[in-house]
């Protein structure tokens, strides 16, 4: 079973939320330029990374899962060192 602490820190969540709207615009304007450099496999391989974010049916239904790296430094630690 997975305990994931999800947070519901207003402004955490709407600083993720603004870093995930960030992340789309890029992939979308990078996505847009290797189509017109005529980059179809370039296009194909970020389209590929980044489907459900580029497909208006799940764009906003995707989950966002994120971590604190230090947070999961320790608790790696915890369980294998105790």
């Amino acid at each position: 079973m997975n305990n994931f602490n999800y947070t519901s820190d207003q402004e955490t969540s709407e600083r993720i939320s603004a870093q995930r709207d960030d992340i789309y615009d890029g992939v979308i304007d990078q996505f847009r330029v290797l189509m017109a450099k005529d980059d179809i496999d370039g296009a194909l391989a970020l389209a590929d990374e980044f489907f459900e974010w580029m497909d208006p049916e799940q764009l906003d239904t995707e989950p966002t899962v994120f971590y604190n790296e230090h947070e999961l430094q320790e608790r790696f630690l915890e369980l294998t060192e105790g």
